[in-house]
């Protein structure tokens, strides 16, 4: 039976990071710029409201995905989500030195190399601690000139929306984070483990954790916490900040597979839930598709770095990365800083 980067103890992976003194430096910094560019900055503004001008990014699609709080657990797995690969990463690499190191002579041959990819998994590793720090600095670059909301339920009838509606003042939607931290995870994995020369031994597990990603994406439009406009602007962030592991075509791909049956053979986490139908599935998913092409064409047009719509041209450095996001922003509704909630959700 194959290993499930799902299996991986998200607690043992946390000792794992803060007991390992390469890791614990860079873990501590990422989560500094969580707290700081996420919780502080998103609190400060609903504290001391009409400093930054807050957006209302609904669209007319989000009507057609209703409101199903059984998808909660899934959106609130996203942090669990990429600490356990970065856990599967570290298990499945120090199992391959123990092993060696067991079999004694027989293995001698085995055991440079695998001490060798063990460190080049825990420098990998902090190099993804590292990027996930900066993946929230990024985002920030939007936030701190231009927040967004959207109506969502306020519904509080099961414990988990009621710690969602007490800790998430619902400010920070353009680009969605959720969106981003799980684009970033499974590309990641999937480069992680390439670099390893261990993308086909691991195909099943990089399977998994791309479709992880996908229920994620599916799974804040599902509760409320996002638009589908969220989504699209999420994944020009994501090719902005890194156009290596997530191009056009990697982006395009990512999107045909939204609300799309599960055709892998593991039972899907998905498959008692409610979906929406396929003909608002091909709705949703031309209309993300369409935004985020808009987003990078409009994007290309203003630095002068690449023409409209060419993979992988897309400057990170560039200045003007948030450019077309901000305009987009300028363009609604300006709400105040208290989100806006709906209520009559049903359970």
């Amino acid at each position: 039976m194959q290993k499930r980067v799902s299996g991986v103890s998200v607690n043992g992976t946390a000792f794992k990071i803060m007991t390992n003194t390469s890791l614990r430096p860079a873990a501590v910094k990422c989560i500094k710029s969580i707290f700081y560019n996420f919780f502080f900055r998103q609190y400060r503004a609903a504290l001391f409201p009409g400093k930054i001008p807050v957006s209302q990014v609904d669209h007319a699609l989000d009507k057609k995905i209703p409101f199903t709080p059984d998808w909660i657990g899934i959106y609130l797995d996203f942090v669990a989500f990429w600490i356990r690969s970065i856990g599967f990463l570290l298990q499945e690499y120090r199992e391959k030195v123990r092993g060696t190191v067991e079999q004694g002579a027989a293995a001698q041959g085995e055991q440079i190399p695998a001490q060798e990819k063990w460190i080049t998994a825990v420098a990998a590793v902090k190099d993804f601690l590292d990027s996930m720090g900066a993946l929230y600095a990024f985002a920030a670059e939007v936030y701190q000139k231009n927040l967004s909301t959207t109506m969502r339920p306020f519904y509080i009838r099961r414990f988990r929306f009621l710690l969602v509606h007490a800790f998430d003042p619902h400010l920070m939607c353009i680009p969605s984070l959720h969106v981003m931290v799980v684009i970033r995870t499974y590309t990641k994995f999937a480069a992680i483990l390439r670099s390893l020369g261990d993308e086909k031994t691991y195909a099943p597990q990089i399977a998994e954790i791309k479709k992880g990603a996908l229920d994620i994406t599916e799974a804040i439009l599902y509760v409320k916490q996002h638009s589908v406009n969220c989504v699209a602007a999420a994944m020009y962030a994501m090719t902005c900040f890194d156009a290596k592991l997530f191009p056009q075509s990697e982006a395009e791909d990512f999107v045909s597979r939204l609300f799309t049956e599960d055709t892998s053979d593991e039972p899907p986490v998905t498959a008692k839930l409610s979906k929406i139908g396929p003909a608002e599935g091909a709705e949703i998913r031309n209309h993300i598709a369409t935004l985020y092409r808009q987003f990078l064409a409009e994007h290309c047009e203003t630095s002068n770095k690449a023409s409209p719509g060419t993979p992988g041209e897309v400057s990170s450095g560039a200045a003007s990365w948030d450019t077309p996001l901000i305009r987009f922003l300028q363009s609604l509704p300006q709400k105040s800083a208290r989100p806006e909630t709906s209520a009559g959700a049903k359970s």
